[in-house]
């Protein structure tokens, strides 16, 4: 009897010991091509999460053998790389812009004005109509449009359209009248255009806020609504961390409380608009971070748009005579943040677009980083740079967050508006890499398109989807494969101060990752613009499958 007890016992204990030969584990992904990131740039071929987590990467053998997973996911080949992070972007002004006129593509004014009053026929009454995405420069001509065309259709009701990078609008004259704009007013970093003592309805940078800060806010539920779409995009296009530019207190706390709620699951790096009750908010707050939402720093204009002709150069743009562009503050205003910025320990990120822009922001930070730093103060876009210049952003450690589609979008006429002298100096991604050895990378959307595969293709090809140029566009500033995944994943992390935490595949971080139906490392280059998310993946959790 005791025997056969014993016998009983060990084959019980047997049992359980199988049962429990590894660790617990949520999920195990194998049969992948796994570039993870790291600092060594491995491969693996399976994972292993926990608690949306990674707890482990190799090979599926030893995983298997040390992991008992409650699920499992055979990808069959299927290549996955960190969840992609868009380091310059507008996630709330680009849900806003799904519910206005989209005007991107238009190739004349009449087209954009007929897209304008399609949209307006589905929305009567007498509620504002405003709309994003129109470019003077894939027009015939390249002219500025005027409102004479939108007064004709729209006598009676405000409308308000942006130019594609938001730095200049068309305004009809009801918006006009709302606003009470008058000719002859002038205004720092802006430009009320008129013609033969008449308005124009033509508003460049700060003159755009006149107007559109009579706009009406649109209703919590139907903002919901957009955010809601709007990451469905996002994640359908392997985005699982965005840094928001330039928001508001009520907006940052609407897309916070969206996330508490459990309407949001993309992680948000949210940089506070330059206004004074942005600034008392976070120093009476202090760094606000969550699992998902992370805010200390700023975002300022230093100047306009190239395209418009804001960008603030050191000579007067070539294509203009006589006009340089303009700060959008007094250089005084600037200084102060930046002061107050060092003593508080918050991050500053400043637009500057132009040679005489970059210069003076790239002074003024280094009036208070001194020399070599970890303070990770941002120059975004860093678009066109004296070469001068180049060296302060590694005295410094200033990083340069760029967007590579900008420099694809603007080929085709920034020659013009600089001369080849100024365009050595321009969209020049591996002299500004070199600096600091890594450098933040995206889109700038709704400018550009939110597709991070558009930002790969443009930093790695420097083509338009045709193949035009013949050789790229200054391919000398060209990144490589690798430099432009780093730029999408851990180095955009680290200029949120959170490469410890997302950005590669590696123990411990976020299970945030992409699979994608071809290899970003070795497709051919026109495949690149072909390749397809299969499924995105947010702290271990499936939120988009093709």
């Amino acid at each position: 009897m005791i025997k056969k007890l014993t016998v009983v016992s060990l084959l019980c204990w047997i049992v359980l010991s199988a049962c429990d030969s590894g660790t617990k584990a949520d999920l195990l992904i194998y049969n992948a091509v796994i570039y993870t990131v790291d600092s060594s740039f491995s491969r693996q071929d399976a994972m292993v999460i926990r608690d949306g987590r990674i707890v482990a990467t190799g090979t599926a053998e030893e995983l298997k053998k040390n992991y008992q997973a409650d699920s499992s996911i055979d990808l069959q080949g299927g290549f996955v790389y960190p969840g992609f992070i868009d380091a310059h972007a507008h996630f709330a002004g680009y849900a806003q812009s799904l519910g206005t006129v989209n005007l991107v593509g238009t190739s004349t004014w009449e087209e954009a004005v007929e897209r304008t009053r399609q949209f307006a026929s589905q929305r009567k009454g007498s509620d504002w109509i405003t709309g994003r995405g129109w470019d003077q420069n894939n027009w015939p001509g390249q002219q500025f449009p005027t409102k004479e065309l939108l007064d004709q259709y729209f006598p009676d009701r405000p409308v308000l359209l942006s130019r594609i990078d938001g730095h200049a609008a068309i305004a009809n004259s009801k918006a006009l009248e709302l606003a009470g704009v008058k000719p002859g007013q002038t205004l720092t970093g802006g430009d009320v255009v008129v013609k033969n003592g008449t308005l124009t309805g033509l508003l460049i940078d700060n003159a755009v806020d006149l107007v559109s800060a009579k706009i009406p806010e649109i209703s919590p539920d139907y903002f919901r609504e957009l955010v809601q779409q709007a990451e469905k995009n996002c994640l359908a296009v392997g985005l699982t961390t965005i840094d928001d530019c330039g928001l508001s207190i009520a907006q940052m706390e609407a897309l916070k409380k969206m996330q508490d709620d459990q309407h949001l699951q993309m992680r948000l790096y949210v940089l506070l608009s330059d206004n004074k009750e942005n600034y008392a908010y976070l120093r009476s707050r202090g760094i606000i971070k969550t699992d998902r939402m992370h805010v200390r720093g700023f975002k300022l204009y230093g100047d306009g748009a190239l395209g418009s002709r804001g960008a603030c150069l050191l000579h007067p743009y070539s294509d203009q005579p006589g006009h340089v562009g303009f700060l959008l503050s007094n250089p005084a205003h600037f200084d102060s943040v930046a002061a107050q910025a060092q003593l508080d320990g918050f991050q500053l990120c400043t637009h500057a677009i132009g040679d005489s822009g970059n210069r003076t922001i790239l002074n003024i930070y280094g009036r208070y980083l001194v020399s070599k730093n970890d303070q990770r103060w941002r120059i975004e876009h860093a678009q066109v740079v004296n070469q001068q210049d180049f060296s302060l952003f590694g005295k410094y450690s200033i990083i340069p967050s760029v967007q590579p589609t900008h420099a694809t979008s603007d080929m085709y006429w920034a020659g013009d508006r600089l001369g080849a002298e100024r365009l050595n100096g321009a969209y020049a991604y591996k002299q500004l890499l070199e600096e600091n050895g890594w450098m933040p990378l995206g889109t700038d959307f709704p400018v550009e398109d939110i597709s991070p595969f558009k930002t790969f293709y443009a930093a790695v090809v420097r083509q338009d989807a045709r193949g035009w140029p013949e050789g790229g566009f200054q391919r000398k500033n060209a990144l490589t494969r690798e430099q432009a995944l780093r730029g999408m994943t851990i180095w955009a992390a680290k200029a949120n101060f959170e490469e410890k935490e997302k950005g590669s595949l590696e123990k411990g971080k976020w299970a945030d990752f992409v699979v994608l139906d071809k290899d970003l490392m070795q497709a051919p280059e026109n495949e690149l613009l072909k390749i397809q998310v299969r499924h995105t993946f947010l702290g271990g959790k499936k939120l988009y499958s093709r």
